[in-house]
């Protein structure tokens, strides 16, 4: 039997939407208030979904409290209270959209977590705008 289970989590960034290869009209053009060069923040929700068989023997697919510590490890305090662009190596040469963090948070925990689970992660930048990945 396979079954979902998943974890929710919470955390604050600030961040800059900019590319460095144009000049500052096109940046302003392309992405508008998120240009802001001195960055804007986010109170960004987090889910972190595991697919896979339910262990006979313990009746989990994945224990929650393990995924809880894992995220608060490779994610958490790596990305919340800080600003992404500056504090964030991930960042340094990759802009930090929510499709880009997505992405960065889903290889974090991807490196962790063994391949017989199937990984989603979804990443709500406001309450009407999420990205998801992988699709």
């Amino acid at each position: 039997m396979r079954a979902a289970v998943y974890r929710v989590e919470h955390f604050n960034a600030a961040h800059r939407l900019h590319n460095p290869d144009w000049n500052d009209e096109k940046n302003q053009a392309v992405f508008g208030k998120c240009n802001n060069p001195n960055y804007h923040g986010h109170n960004y929700n987090l889910e972190v979904g595991l697919f896979g068989e339910i262990n006979p023997e313990t009746g989990y697919v994945f224990d929650l409290k393990v995924l809880s510590d894992l995220i608060e490890e490779k994610i958490l305090n790596r990305f919340d209270h800080k600003n992404l662009n500056l504090d964030v190596p991930a960042f340094k040469d990759l802009n930090p959209t929510a499709e880009n963090i997505v992405v960065v948070i889903y290889n974090l925990l991807r490196s962790e977590i063994d391949e017989k689970y199937d990984l989603k992660i979804k990443l709500y930048e406001t309450e009407r705008n999420y990205v998801q990945y992988p699709i």
